[in-house]
């Protein structure tokens, strides 16, 4: 039940997903940017695409046997009036009230996994001519790190093109690392390198570039910054930040398994004053599938949605418990969603035309869900949201300007593709 009756949102205030509905899906001519107060992003990425029918977004059920059309597990309710999630989420049922289900995002891509991964982290479709910057390389140009001695964009998970700074070079690029038990790789000085040695190697290559021609090349100064923070980063102010054995043991098992410490080790992060931080949940699936849920990878989908609750439900409660919801906000994406249909093997196919990403704390007007979907989730009956509009949301949220223009080479280009934010989130 995406909607609440007349009588009670006008009760309500405003504190439903209908609320959201009735102000509209995105900035109607606005005088001024609408600016929020957050200062950082853990952007938790399900890669394979997250059903909403099975998660956030749950309908009535079908039968994979039959081949009837409908959800795989029964809905619960939430801490919101009128907002149900699927009964696998149900340390996140209670903590709605600080969550938005955005259930129409939506994009025109092929239902093809490559393709609709680049949307979702560009904002774009793949262009012949111009290599776009991610979301997370927009905000690292734009902001920067929160902190000195830290990067501004971390990845935990593997590196890939679509995640990568395009036109704006390798200083809007990222730092990644695939295990949560040691920094990333080259950052730590080898055995038998002690910080006197290290020390008297960085004064030598400061001896040698002071005394080299002053450069002009765009690609060379781009590469010297990179050494430049590579040596800021290798030291152990920094490198503190990978030591989750640090962390009480009661708080760790609370987040549960490797993704959970992903999150946990994310929090860490952006207290050293990382500015965006991508969590990938698509490494070392529980279900043997992960997200992509097709055939017999269904099966066991509710381990999967399981891990996803206990950790993001963890490091929503963690971060209210030491102030930073607010200034942070958390964003759950996916390359697309899943039909209410049942492939052959009772497994479920692609589905780009309607799904559901996730924003929660950023100091954001939560109330559970925002706009609706049909009764089966196929098609949006209410305030849909493109993906430019999700991108412009996440930017205003960070008080980013998402009317601002960037610039490859001489070439203007939109930051958000034109996006407009939701404005039902602000005020």
């Amino acid at each position: 039940m995406s909607m609440f009756p007349r009588r009670n949102f006008l009760a309500q205030a405003g504190t439903t997903a209908a609320a959201f509905a009735a102000m509209g899906p995105v900035c109607q001519g606005a005088s001024t940017p609408l600016k929020g107060q957050a200062e950082h992003v853990i952007s938790i990425w399900l890669g394979g695409g997250m059903g909403a029918i099975d998660t956030f977004d749950p309908k009535r059920k079908g039968d994979p046997k039959t081949k009837t059309p409908g959800g795989y597990y029964d809905p619960i309710e939430t801490s919101v009036p009128g907002v149900q999630l699927c009964e696998h989420l149900k340390n996140l049922a209670p903590l709605m009230e600080h969550v938005t289900a955005v259930r129409t995002v939506n994009h025109d891509m092929i239902d093809e996994h490559a393709a609709a991964t680049n949307r979702m982290h560009t904002g774009r479709p793949v262009s012949g001519t111009v290599v776009y910057p991610s979301l997370g390389s927009v905000i690292a140009h734009e902001r920067g790190a929160a902190a000195d001695g830290a990067p501004a964009y971390v990845l935990i998970g593997y590196p890939n093109i679509t995640r990568g700074p395009g036109f704006l070079g390798s200083r809007a690029g990222y730092l990644y690392l695939t295990d949560t038990s040691q920094g990333p790789a080259g950052l730590s000085r080898p055995e038998g390198i002690t910080a006197v040695r290290q020390d008297r190697r960085n004064a030598l290559l400061g001896r040698l570039r002071s005394a080299q021609l002053r450069q002009a090349d765009p690609q060379i100064l781009d590469y010297e910054a990179a050494i430049e923070q590579s040596l800021k980063l290798s030291g152990p102010e920094f490198g503190g930040c990978f030591k989750l054995e640090e962390e009480p043991d009661d708080l760790r098992n609370r987040y549960g398994g490797e993704f959970g410490q992903r999150c946990l080790l994310s929090r860490r992060l952006i207290e050293r004053g990382v500015r965006f931080v991508e969590v990938s949940h698509n490494l070392n699936f529980l279900n043997g599938a992960g997200w992509d849920v097709h055939y017999e990878g269904i099966l066991q989908q509710h381990a999967l949605i399981q891990e996803m609750d206990q950790a993001v439900s963890a490091l929503i409660v963690d971060l209210k418990d030491k102030r930073l919801l607010d200034k942070t906000l958390i964003v759950i994406t996916s390359e697309f969603g899943r039909p209410p249909e049942f492939d052959s093997g009772g497994g479920r196919g692609h589905q780009g035309s309607a799904f559901t990403c996730v924003l929660a704390g950023g100091g954001l007007r939560h109330a559970g869900a925002y706009g609706e979907t049909d009764e089966l989730g196929r098609k949006i009956v209410s305030s849909p949201v493109g993906v430019p509009d999700f991108f412009a949301t996440i930017h205003a949220a960070l008080g980013i300007d998402y009317g601002k223009y960037l610039y490859d080479g001489d070439r203007p280009v939109p930051i958000t593709d034109l996006g407009k934010p939701i404005t039902a989130l602000f005020g």
